[in-house]
């Protein structure tokens, strides 16, 4: 009998639900502090992960949950650069 891979699973910080980690966008702040969208999922630092939708994102930043998350300040340019993926992925 296979041994059944356990799915890693992450809280989307806009809609508080655990899903599997691959289906979610990660963002990192790294040791310099800098915050970007880990587009690999294996970036260094401490991750924050929210659902590719629009409701989600807008429940983020309305909770300024990035930014609770990572005890800083999340610069626009990120939020600006989510929305971008966000509508790539056409959701």
């Amino acid at each position: 009998m296979m041994k059944k891979k356990k799915i890693p699973l992450r809280k989307c910080v806009g809609c508080l639900e655990q899903k599997p980690k691959k289906e979610l966008i990660r963002i990192v702040r790294n040791k310099e502090g800098e915050i970007k969208i880990d587009f690999t999922g294996k970036a260094h630092g401490r991750g924050a992960y929210i659902c590719p939708q629009k409701e989600c994102f807008e429940k983020m930043q309305k909770k300024n949950a990035l930014a609770r998350a990572f005890g800083v300040e999340v610069p626009s340019d990120i939020y600006e650069q989510l929305i971008e993926e966000l509508n790539k992925n056409g959701k």
